[in-house]
């Protein structure tokens, strides 16, 4: 019950000083020196008393942190779990595009072997250790990177089997993974039809085997979880709807036999590419790639046209045109920062924008030795191109040249001299000597292998390329892992 002591008070009082004792009579008239009198006494007041240790301190002044923007400061934040609360945005994709051009130039190849099997055509990372591949005489298989162990997966058959039309030689052409990556979408047992899995069991679903395409798959393209769209060397483009009561149950039924059951499906709206000459086999759709930021599919076909297409319920065809090169359109991918299609020819990557008349990015040459581009992917802004000689190579699209060596690669090389165009050569693979090997290749030391597919883990840091000899007679493959 005693009144507490003038040290006891809130130092909120120490603001409000008190009238000095000593303050002449005459200096009242003066609010301007009296008030700077005031100021001065609390100031002196209060620093003689932090000087003794005793009475009331003023608080001091509490400093708000200074924001930090140092990139060793945002490291250390996301080392200790704090990514949301390092306030510099846009540090996530500046490190995400340093690795992405620094990558190919610390990467170094695993030779990976696959026995017989025939030129990979297709692959996709299943994960981190697993990639899903297709070959040119129809076999459909899981490589563990790891290890190297081969699972090979049956194929579905058609339903009428007296119905098939394929021609023999054909093989898997393209692979792809729904965007949720619970589906796979494939070639069946006949390369006309398309196969659908479930994932990560890869069980049989269901086979796009009714009034579907007339020939060859060669393009596969996902719309959605449950729309995906296939295109083929019979110059059509098919949209198929899947019902998820199909693979909502997670037991795979069995018939009599014990093979796996699945459900046979039609395609909900099919389209013909527009025909530019008589000529039917250059009528063949080759590549296809979806933009899910316009929900517009671009396509190629091997008479060196880019069609547009707009797939909801049916196919609506927007647009078609010529491209500057023409010649084995095999390869298009597209980039979604960037609104960008690049289409892989003979010996050029052409960049299409379809809402800009004019095309503001030249085309790369990538003209080498008889070079053609057999493969591309898109990863913010470079582009991968798996060639035909062998070799990848990488492009900076906003740059606008290729990434070149590092300095300290090249022997005896000055801070101001030019460094060489960055080129990573793949091995030698396997080959198969027989009659033909002899007839084709005689005389000759090396052959280079055509990068048909190749897929980045970007994770995990690797990149898995494939592929086989180019001429089509020849029997052989190369697989490798680089990382």
């Amino acid at each position: 019950g005693h009144r507490p002591s003038r040290q006891a008070q809130p130092a909120l009082h120490c603001l409000r000083p008190s009238p000095t004792p000593t303050m002449a009579p005459q200096q009242r008239g003066s609010r301007k020196r009296k008030a700077t009198v005031l100021q001065a006494t609390a100031r002196s007041s209060s620093s003689s008393a932090g000087a003794d240790g005793e009475g009331p301190q003023l608080p001091k002044t509490q400093r708000r942190p200074a924001t930090r923007r140092s990139l060793v400061h945002y490291l250390k934040d996301r080392e200790v779990g704090m990514r949301g609360s390092a306030g510099i945005p846009g540090f996530e994709r500046q490190l995400s595009c340093h690795v992405v051009r620094g990558l190919p130039r610390m990467l170094t190849e695993r030779p990976l072997a696959l026995g017989t099997l025939n030129k990979v055509f297709a692959s996709q990372w299943l994960n981190a250790r697993q990639v899903v591949c297709g070959t040119k005489c129809n076999t459909l298989f899981v490589l563990d990177v790891h290890s190297g162990h081969i699972t090979r997966l049956p194929l579905m058959r058609d339903r009428v089997r007296a119905l098939v039309r394929a021609k023999p030689g054909c093989g898997i052409h393209a692979i792809e993974l729904n965007p949720s990556k619970t589906l796979l979408a494939t070639g069946g047992e006949n390369p006309n039809s398309l196969a659908i899995y479930q994932l990560p069991t890869l069980d049989p679903v269901c086979l796009g085997d009714r009034q579907g395409h007339s020939d060859w798959i060669f393009a596969i393209a996902w719309i959605s979880d449950n729309m995906v769209v296939s295109g083929s060397r019979d110059g059509t483009v098919a949209l198929w709807r899947l019902d998820f009561d199909i693979f909502n149950d997670s037991v795979v039924r069995r018939n009599a036999m014990g093979s796996p059951m699945f459900a046979h499906i039609r395609p909900s709206a099919m389209e013909d590419i527009p025909k530019a000459s008589t000529n039917s086999c250059h009528h063949q759709v080759r590549s296809l790639a979806f933009s899910s930021q316009n929900q517009e599919l671009g396509a190629v076909s091997l008479d060196g046209y880019f069609h547009l297409w707009k797939p909801r319920s049916n196919l609506s065809r927007l647009l078609s045109f010529r491209l500057p090169y023409f010649r084995e359109n095999v390869c298009l991918t597209y980039c979604e920062e960037l609104s960008l299609y690049a289409v892989g020819s003979e010996s050029h990557v052409s960049f299409v924008d379809p809402r800009q008349r004019q095309h503001n990015i030249r085309p790369l040459c990538c003209r080498e030795g008889g070079t053609c581009v057999r493969s591309l992917s898109f990863y913010h802004d470079i582009i991968t191109v798996g060639t035909g000689h062998g070799s990848l190579l990488f492009y900076d699209v906003r740059a606008q040249k290729f990434l070149e060596e590092r300095g300290d690669a090249i022997p005896d090389s000055s801070p101001g001299s030019s460094r060489r165009q960055l080129k990573l050569t793949c091995g030698r693979g396997w080959l198969k000597h027989d009659g033909l090997w002899s007839n084709y290749l005689d005389g000759v030391d090396e052959l280079t292998n055509a990068l048909y597919t190749h897929c980045y883990n970007w994770p995990e840091m690797k990149l898995f390329v494939a592929g086989g000899p180019l001429l089509s007679v020849l029997h052989g493959h190369y697989a490798g892992l680089w990382s």
